[in-house]
């Protein structure tokens, strides 16, 4: 996004409306900080410019650049995937697409939040380390897209810089693989430079329970009390 200056009449209007808080005040204008801005368009839908000083430039639209759209406005698709939106819907309703059977679990992490965002640097960091483990990385994810080396995790080095609101990194394990996965993910998810939420998809047992719960509290990552449930609400496609 950018600011036209002789438009931009210092009102601070939009300041606000930033959820990166990069909207700046400058001496004779306000202005965008273009290395922190997430082209999410925020500022622009939210139309509160009284003279339509912001605007989408050119170069939002144009690679590398333009993930920046893909990742942090959930209206833009992906151009390859034809959606929306920073994962995959079906991680989501798993109670319905059974895309994770018994036996296995599905693992997100989501790097980023409004107000932080990240770097794409920050996701390679944790690839690097997730795919010397024996884990299925989902592919139809658009992090995996911005893949250059599916064996070393090493990330299309123009994509490096990029930021981004958030992203969300989906793999699947066994559920033998848990506590190993945890173990080898926490020393490198402590170093990365933003916020990073750790999200898991099993299926309920046939008692009603979820028994990854005491495995959890066991290694030390307990699950939050206000841990999400998304409920299937229709018959299973895929019953394993």
């Amino acid at each position: 996004m950018k600011i036209d200056p002789e438009k931009c009449i210092s009102c601070l209007e939009c300041i606000d409306y930033c959820p990166m808080k990069c909207i700046l005040e400058g001496e004779e204008a306000t202005y965008m900080d273009q290395d922190e801005c997430v082209e999410c368009g925020v500022c622009l839908r939210a139309a509160v410019c009284p003279t339509e000083a912001i605007y989408m430039p050119e170069e939002a639209f144009q690679y590398p650049r333009s993930i920046r759209r893909e990742f942090s406005d959930p209206a833009v698709q992906y151009p390859t995937l034809k959606q929306g939106g920073r994962g995959t819907e079906e991680m989501k309703t798993n109670d319905v697409t059974g895309r994770y059977r018994r036996g296995e679990y599905g693992m997100a992490l989501e790097f980023g939040r409004p107000g932080t965002g990240t770097r794409i640097s920050e996701i390679e960091k944790v690839l690097k380390v997730l795919l010397k483990m024996d884990v299925e990385v989902e592919k139809s994810n658009p992090v995996f897209l911005l893949l250059k080396d599916e064996a070393t995790g090493e990330m299309k080095p123009e994509v490096l810089n990029e930021k981004v609101l958030s992203a969300i990194l989906e793999f699947k394990i066994t559920e033998n693989q848990l506590e190993d996965a945890v173990n080898t993910l926490r020393p490198v998810l402590a170093e990365v430079d933003t916020v990073v939420s750790w999200g898991l998809a099993t299926r309920f047992a046939s008692d009603g329970t979820l028994p990854v719960r005491s495995r959890l509290a066991q290694i030390g990552l307990p699950a939050r009390p206000n841990a999400k449930i998304n409920m299937g609400m229709g018959r299973p496609i895929v019953e394993a």
